[in-house]
């Protein structure tokens, strides 16, 4: 679709090292040159996110909207999809954006919101994945990018990275383990959807 712009938000709660993982390899494998896709902004929950300061160093777009100042979920994803929508994206990125979004923003941008999550989906939805997996015993752990349904951590597996589990791991040693594969497949499995 030559011609088209794919604009891509990135939503962060934190230090965005997957927003990063996915803006540097955007630079790198040239995706302005061949999907004509680009991240134009990262937005965050919170004013303090680490990864706000490193995006506007990259020149992208910042903006916090602090949800603890809304009086309702609904309320805030309101004006989060209004904070989107000024940059028409062609996908909505969720990397470690730690909120729980309603129904309606979920529908408002099906088929073009995807997430990561730290765990072979479908096992161990929801938080402390990795203390989860050693826990259970586990001998693999790992990471999913999926597309976003209105059913948490559910929808179309894109892609996975499978991470061993040792003896003697914590909760912290595998979790690190892990974002090193997440660093990987989430650019992967967006770049898959760009060239689709």
């Amino acid at each position: 679709m030559a011609g088209v712009n794919k604009n891509i938000v990135i939503l962060i709660s934190g230090s965005g090292s997957n927003m990063a993982a996915i803006v540097e390899t955007s630079v790198t494998q040239r995706w302005q040159d061949r999907f004509g896709a680009r991240v134009v902004a990262v937005i965050s929950n919170k004013a303090g996110a680490q990864g706000l300061a490193w995006a506007g160093e990259q020149g992208i777009a910042t903006r916090a909207l602090d949800h603890t100042r809304f009086g309702s979920r609904e309320a805030f994803d309101a004006a989060l999809m209004a904070e989107i929508d000024r940059h028409e994206p062609a996908l909505v990125v969720l990397a470690g954006f730690m909120r729980i979004l309603t129904p309606g923003f979920v529908q408002h941008y099906e088929g073009r919101l995807v997430n990561i999550h730290p765990s072979l989906l479908p096992a161990f939805t929801g938080l402390k994945t990795h203390q989860r997996a050693i826990d259970m015993g586990c001998r693999v752990a790992g990471a999913t990018v999926h597309r976003v349904t209105s059913e948490l951590d559910h929808g179309e597996i894109l892609d996975q990275a499978v991470v061993p589990v040792v003896p003697g791991d914590t909760a912290e040693t595998l979790a690190a383990r892990v974002l090193t594969q997440e660093h990987l497949i989430y650019p992967r499995a967006l770049e898959r959807l760009l060239a689709a």
